[in-house]
């Protein structure tokens, strides 16, 4: 863990971080984080990583409580696999557009439009999709466990139809595509991306393979977004353009000190990349809601097994792939 750059005295009378850090001494509390976060909360996590990661990390705890700093499909895969355990998530409102972009009854009546389909879901999704997939995975393992399946067997891919697209196109499937995607990713700017890299000549351009099809055609690399990070860190190059959500950066500095990291460009008025739905998470909250223990992820037990058994199934599968 690097050093907190937050510091003075706050609204609770004392360094906020060491506040923090006696609330998860005295409740026996891990706070596990996403890429995503703001920089604060990544310095204080005690784990970060992306979905495969932290679900990773979730199932092997020993921790009481969990505080997720995510957003909701992410807390509820760690309740969903911690049945037993507090889940606590600072904000509530911290949702997820591709989430949003498939509804579980409209997603039962697509599915049954194919019955002879085995359903691989993106975890980005909520728990009702999850129930009525056979199989969950990350941007980290989706061509692993698509090949794992025979070459024959039919497959429905949701919700992120860029990240199945650019899985059929490496794998050479045909997968039908559920038609929902990430916000964050689909706003990077074909036009300013191409005019950044005409200004950074020796720069690689390295992108989320949930951006747009003509986004990936211009990178130099796509990865989930360890494998980004990974890539920066292993590459000789000195600058890199990053079309992912702009919370990453700040680990990437950590972890390449002398490396120049620029976010890609947008094709928005505020010229950002950050997920509106991430950063509704502060330090602030974070400390709230594990002082309170609320907000704290419930959910029906029925619906928490059928979701549970295509996530057991992903962990197996990349378990045994070594992932």
């Amino acid at each position: 863990m690097v050093t907190p750059h937050f510091s003075g005295s706050t609204r609770y009378g004392t360094d906020l971080f060491e506040a923090i850090d006696q609330l998860k001494k005295q409740k026996n509390a891990v706070i596990l984080a996403h890429y995503y976060q703001e920089p604060d909360i990544q310095d204080i996590a005690d784990y970060i990583g992306d979905s495969l990661g932290l679900a990773q990390n979730a199932l092997k705890t020993t921790a009481d409580i969990i505080v997720f700093a995510g957003v909701h499909f992410m807390a509820e895969t760690a309740k969903i696999i911690n049945p037993t355990k507090k889940v606590l998530l600072p904000d509530v409102n911290a949702g997820c557009s591709l989430s949003d972009s498939c509804p579980p009854p409209l997603f039962k009546a697509f599915k049954d439009k194919h019955p002879d389909h085995l359903v691989i879901s993106y975890i980005n999704c909520s728990a009702g999709i999850k129930a009525l997939s056979d199989i969950i995975c990350t941007s980290s393992n989706a061509r692993q466990i698509v090949d794992s399946l025979p070459t024959e067997q039919k497959i429905i891919f949701a919700p992120d139809k860029n990240l199945g697209a650019y899985i059929n196109k490496q794998t050479g499937r045909q997968m039908v595509l559920w038609n929902g995607s990430c916000m964050v990713h689909e706003i990077f700017s074909l036009e300013k991306i191409t005019k950044l890299k005409n200004r950074h000549p020796n720069a690689m351009f390295i992108a989320h393979p949930e951006c747009e099809e003509a986004v990936l055609q211009l990178a130099d690399y796509i990865g989930s977004t360890t494998a980004l990070l990974k890539y920066t860190q292993q590459s000789p190059a000195q600058t890199f353009i990053v079309a992912t959500e702009a919370g990453i950066l700040h680990r990437m500095q950590i972890e390449a000190p002398g490396k120049t990291f620029i976010p890609a460009p947008p094709n928005n008025s505020c010229a950002c990349n950050d997920c509106p739905h991430m950063k509704l998470n502060t330090l602030e909250k974070l400390y709230d809601c594990l002082k309170n223990e609320t907000p704290e992820i419930l959910m029906n037990e029925q619906l928490r097994l059928a979701a549970k058994k295509p996530i057991d199934r992903m962990l197996e599968i990349s378990a045994r792939l070594g992932l």
